[in-house]
């Protein structure tokens, strides 16, 4: 007797062929987002390296006329010389809302930012580290010499050891020392803008 197959043939099964596999928008929305997650995350590092690099990489003297922002001419009472910015730096100061400077005193590395709107782009010095690869220890909120609270923490890589401190003051004077909090505050109205960031890093 001739036996019977259980259930239908195979398109292909002539040809050697498995069933072909059925088109899937479910598997292009997948796939797709999970390039649009990979490309944000991308940025998202770009973003961070450009961030911590200027506290990092060695600059050079900035050319007269580098910057159209008024910097101040001294910090804790130490003259700042200014520093030219990367060219990694220098693209993301352009998208930067306000103005991106770096400088040093002869004892430390000193980032300022003058920001003119609320934004993400202004991320926590203790991240920024980590995503380059640093152990960060040692978070702590300090007092500076004039007394002004700042958020510190040792950042360290190999035999390489900094210590780094932030803190975001408003143009009321009020300070902030997470870059979220301030944020929050500046998004809902609760602090007036221009804010100055400041982050400074010396070697340990």
């Amino acid at each position: 007797m001739r036996r019977c197959d259980s259930g239908p043939r195979p398109v292909f099964a002539h040809l050697g062929v498995g069933v072909p596999r059925r088109f899937s928008w479910e598997r292009v929305r997948a796939r797709r987002a999970g390039a649009v997650v990979a490309m944000r995350l991308t940025f998202q590092f770009i973003a961070i390296v450009a961030a911590a690099w200027p506290l990092l990489a060695p600059g050079e003297p900035a050319p007269s006329g580098a910057s159209a922002h008024e910097w101040p001419r001294e910090f804790d009472g130490r003259p700042l010389r200014p520093q030219a910015l990367g060219a990694v730096e220098q693209r993301f100061a352009d998208r930067f809302p306000g103005a991106i400077g770096r400088f040093d005193d002869g004892r430390r590395t000193i980032v300022l930012r003058h920001v003119t709107e609320p934004t993400r782009m202004l991320h926590p010095a203790a991240d920024c580290f980590r995503g380059l690869g640093y152990a960060v220890h040692d978070e702590r909120l300090e007092q500076d010499a004039r007394g002004a609270l700042q958020r510190c923490f040792v950042a360290e890589q190999g035999a390489r050891r900094l210590r780094v401190c932030e803190r975001i003051v408003d143009a009321d004077g009020a300070v902030y020392t997470d870059a979220s909090w301030w944020y929050w505050a500046a998004a809902l109205g609760r602090s007036t803008g221009p804010w100055l960031a400041t982050t400074t890093a010396e070697p340990l």
